[in-house]
């Protein structure tokens, strides 16, 4: 350990390194297991950065992650902290933005001289460039950065750390330095749960063919015996996080004055949130007294965090939660169950990844309370094999790989910019870095294909952008769709119910079998008659040109919800009109809202549409869909 020149603060030693390099004027990327300690080189560069009137942007992957770091570095760092991310706007000429990496990609492709003033960006959990849905915004958000910007990375473990920081230092002509730590503060220990038995041998694993079924109960036992809580419990399904909570009411972690202190705590959260009439609030009670809880998407943002306070209290003895819980969120625990091995990737099942196993795992072990975590993994032998669980726990970390996929949006900012020489651009990216002659020859022929498609639909006339392309430009994920909506006036003629409606549509993502529901208004059938003319056009020239994946088709699922909210109908009476969950539901409206502020930014929407939308968001967003009000209530 090394003492820190400025401060009080004990550096390790890939701490001190990478503190140096930056007290040097070098951009970072460090790579270091979950739990090491990479928060406290970012909390470096905010503190000097205030001393010295520089500025900084912090990106994080999910808003959950944004808003936590939000409380946390306004607990250190007050009023200079501030926070943008769509739905949530506090002090935004704060010092320090924290915001998400969409938000900055867009800043950086909208609105470039609105990043002037910042001298460093730090990427939170950088590895997320290979996340197939969203690491295309972090790849963008590279190639594209400010030559006045220094950049430092945070990533858990990965093996191609040098070839990605080379990357970087080829696009931007100028160094970055690599910091890896292998080493753990907290060493794990793993043990193993097969035929109702637990051992810590992986080669044990191997005289197991078929058997008993895994009880819950021997696990919990033998951990509390073992002493081994507070445990988070990771699953891969929300009901079944709830459904094992559930299976353990027979059980009390908590002493009288402990289930004194917890009761008091959640009553005062709940108090505060607003949360006494929740259903979930009110099923969860019970379990919070025993000191369980479960903690997952479906539930409404407010009681997650009400659980999550909880937990650091450390008065919660075991949580079942899903994998998000582990991205970031600064929540140890003595010991991390994994209820599966396998886990749902995109399209279908499969065995979990190193990487992402030791995003959760490392939730195991507190650094200055534990001499070691303790990771307990259930096997069941007929879904996976030996090999594949000795692959998952002792093989490399998979390599970070592009997952590039530029936007109808991004390839009109950049032909503003650029026009033909927009192709000169992809040379400069991580997947061109990476891939053969065969994939960079598809990527450039993609890249093409969308602008020929732009082309052929008017969104660009004549070397310049339309009054259409403009308006696109602005609506990242939904460019087609909206802007051929607008260009038909349809947009312009639609009152706050209809704009609310739209926005809902094209954010929503059905879940499997999930139904539409009975009952669609004449106006909303009217509106999705429209959209659906327009995706047929669309999905049939995208099919032509081989442009892929398709544009995202408009889901109606939300529209008799929508339609109630808008009309005033309280949240727990509007939530009979979708089979969403409830925190789904939260999540979808304040996307909507996001999508109305895109539309809105947009420079050829007519006033009378602005006003429009205006208070369209002004109606959403109240009560339990208003973001900003949780972050300052809480």
């Amino acid at each position: 350990m090394v003492l820190h020149y400025n401060t009080p603060m004990q550096y390790d030693r890939f701490q001190q390194e990478a503190i140096d390099f930056i007290n040097q004027g070098y951009s970072v990327i460090v790579s270091a297991p979950t739990g090491a300690g990479k928060t406290a080189i970012a909390e470096h560069i905010i503190d000097t950065s205030i001393q010295n009137n520089r500025c900084v942007i912090y990106t994080a992957p999910i808003k959950a992650l944004s808003n936590q770091k939000y409380r946390d570095f306004q607990a250190q760092f007050g009023n200079n902290i501030g926070i943008l991310t769509g739905d949530v706007s506090i002090n935004p000429d704060a010092a320090v933005l924290i915001m998400t990496t969409e938000i900055f990609r867009n800043k950086i492709l909208d609105e470039p001289e609105s990043l002037n003033k910042y001298s460093w960006v730090i990427f939170d959990e950088i590895h997320y460039i290979d996340n197939p849905e969203r690491g295309t915004v972090w790849e963008e958000s590279l190639i594209f950065l400010p030559k006045h910007m220094n950049i430092l990375g945070l990533s858990a473990t990965i093996p191609n750390i040098k070839q990605f920081a080379q990357w970087i230092e080829s696009t931007h002509n100028k160094p970055v330095k690599v910091i890896i730590e292998d080493k753990r503060p907290v060493p794990l220990h793993f043990f193993f749960q097969a035929r109702n038995e637990i051992f810590d041998k992986l080669e044990s694993l191997k005289r197991f063919r078929e058997g008993r079924f895994n009880k819950i109960s021997t696990l919990i036992n033998y951990i509390r015996q073992k002493e081994g809580l507070p445990a988070i419990y990771f699953v891969f399904g929300r009901r079944r996080a709830e459904e094992l909570a559930s299976e353990l009411t027979s059980y009390n972690f908590l002493n009288g004055k402990e289930k004194e202190q917890i009761t008091n705590l959640f009553n005062g959260l709940v108090e505060r949130f607003d949360l006494k009439t929740d259903r979930t609030t009110m099923e969860m009670y019970p379990l919070i007294q025993r000191g369980i809880a479960y903690h997952h998407a479906g539930m409404l943002p407010t009681l997650k965090e009400v659980v999550e306070r909880l937990f650091t209290s450390r008065l919660l003895k075991v949580i079942f939660t899903t994998e998000t819980f582990a991205l970031g969120i600064n929540m140890p625990s003595r010991s991390v169950m994994f209820d599966d091995l396998r886990k749902f990737y995109g399209r279908y099942v499969r065995t979990l990844k190193t990487r992402d196993f030791y995003q959760m795992a490392g939730r195991a072990g507190r650094r200055g309370m534990d001499t070691e975590g303790f990771v307990y993994c259930r096997v069941n032998l007929h879904r996976i094999s030996y090999d594949e669980v000795k692959r998952i726990i002792y093989g490399n970390p998979e390599e970070v790989r592009s997952q590039l996929n530029t936007s109808y949006a991004t390839i009109l900012n950049l032909y503003e910019k650029y026009k033909e020489d927009l192709f000169k651009i992809y040379p400069l990216s991580l997947h061109y870095f990476q891939s053969r002659k065969n994939e960079q020859k598809e990527a450039l022929r993609l890249i093409e294909a969308k602008l020929k498609l732009l082309k052929e639909m008017n969104y660009i006339c004549n070397g310049e952008l339309t009054k259409k392309g403009q308006f696109a430009k602005s609506v990242y994920g939904y460019e087609l769709i909206l802007a051929e909506l607008y260009e038909a006036n349809v947009l312009e003629q639609l009152d706050e119910f209809g704009l609310g409606i739209i926005a809902s549509a094209v954010v929503f993502e059905p879940r499997k079998n999930q139904k539409m529901p009975l009952g669609l208004s004449k106006n909303t059938k009217s509106i999705k008659r429209a959209c659906e003319e327009v995706f047929d056009t669309i999905k049939h020239k995208e099919e032509r040109y081989r442009i892929y994946p398709f544009s995202k088709i408009p889901y109606f699922h939300l529209s008799v919800a929508m339609e109630a909210w808008l009309r005033g109908t309280a949240f727990d009476k509007m939530l009979r009109f979708s089979d969403t969950d409830e925190g789904e539901m939260v999540r979808y409206f304040r996307m909507s809202i996001q999508i109305l502020r895109e539309i809105n930014k947009a420079k050829v929407a007519s006033p009378i549409l602005k006003d429009k939308i205006k208070e369209t968001v002004r109606v959403i967003n109240r009560d339990i869909i208003d973001a900003e009000k949780q972050l300052r209530e809480g």
